[in-house]
């Protein structure tokens, strides 16, 4: 028999969740009209979609003091960014990864490890804490801005978090611009045959853009080679979040009472979920249960969310606030794009030799 209490939870529940719908309506919109322009000016002029859609969300910084729009775009800062890193799970398959054989994997592997790493110690000769090392070096050594953007997920939360990450946003999307444009003139003038080429040039550009962009440059083979290892460095992403998360759960969580306003909060769980689904879109997609459609569409939800956080958190900081980072978050940036580029060109060279 139903219990006469059931009817009454349910249909408090539907009106809760429709009021809850209806305050993040305003909000998600605008986030994804940002988003939705964003792309028009990249199919339009080139270039780099999250930096348009971190631009153009700065300039409209004030809509996130509105009461009827900071919801929506708290939400998707959140919540779409969160989302999308997980569906980054349905370009990767396991045969990818094991067709590069040991020598090409663990140079990659070397390659994100020692940025990371290069990336902590200058960060603290530089004056930044442990975590804004990390987010740096994490974003030059595996996907650029996606990179950062699920990094930032797991590090403990502070008043200068979502500036310093947007600062790092910035920095690498430029710079995987001039190395999209640079690294295949490099890879010819020192004479690296096509799938040499293409193991530089996946192991070392920032986006996944701009690794297929500087990639197909070099010819087809070369391109092929790129992205292949391109995407074996995203998915080296969720073993270094998971690392990352277990190394500042502790600090995490003591900042977590002070980004709530001092009230208690449930603490993290130590995987996050979207890692989870992340390994479940890899499983997923490596047992060819999925139609390629499927694949292509789960890949472009992706990138369409990452897009809509971006411009979200662009909504979230002023012009001001990205001043205030300074040139610090670009000069790390760079010395370890030069490092990274550096140390895969000259094992690969080293080998021939």
């Amino acid at each position: 028999m139903t219990s006469p209490s059931a009817p009454s939870l349910s249909s408090k529940a539907s009106p809760a969740a429709l009021n809850r719908a209806l305050t993040l309506l305003p909000g998600s919109a605008l986030s994804a009209v940002v988003a939705a322009a964003a792309a028009l000016v990249a199919s339009r002029h080139g270039g780099p979609v999250f930096l348009y859609a971190l631009m153009i969300g700065v300039a409209l910084h004030h809509l996130s003091h509105e009461p009827r729009s900071t919801p929506g775009i708290k939400f998707c800062a959140r919540a779409c960014l969160r989302l999308g890193v997980g569906l980054l799970g349905a370009r990767i398959t396991a045969q990818q990864v094991m067709h590069l054989g040991w020598s090409t994997a663990l140079l990659v592997a070397a390659g994100v490890v020692s940025t990371i790493v290069l990336g902590l110690a200058i960060g603290r000769r530089l004056g930044f804490t442990s975590a804004q090392g990390v987010l740096a070096g994490g974003a030059v050594a595996i996907c650029g801005a996606s990179a950062a953007l699920a990094i930032s997920a797991v590090l403990p939360r502070d008043k200068n978090a979502e500036r310093h990450t947007l600062m790092v946003v910035v920095a690498v999307t430029l710079l995987s611009t001039v190395a999209m444009v640079a690294y295949p003139l490099i890879a010819s003038a020192v004479g690296l045959p096509a799938r040499e080429a293409g193991i530089f040039i996946g192991a070392t550009i920032h986006d996944v853009a701009q690794v297929i962009g500087a990639g197909y440059t070099l010819g087809p083979e070369a391109g092929d080679i790129a992205t292949i290892v391109k995407l074996f460095r995203v998915a080296m992403l969720t073993v270094v979040v998971f690392a990352i998360s277990l190394a500042f759960k502790r600090a995490r969580a003591a900042a977590q009472p002070h980004a709530e306003g001092g009230r208690a909060v449930r603490s993290a769980p130590l995987v996050p979920w979207f890692l989870v689904l992340f390994v479940a879109m890899v499983a997923v997609n490596s047992s060819g249960v999925l139609p390629p459609a499927a694949v292509r569409g789960l890949g472009e939800t992706s990138q369409v969310l990452l897009v809509v956080a971006v411009a979200a958190l662009g909504m979230k900081t002023s012009f001001r606030d990205l001043a205030k980072a300074g040139w610090r978050p670009v000069a790390l940036i760079l010395v370890e794009t030069a490092w990274l580029a550096a140390l895969v060109l000259a094992c690969l060279v080293g080998a021939r030799a």
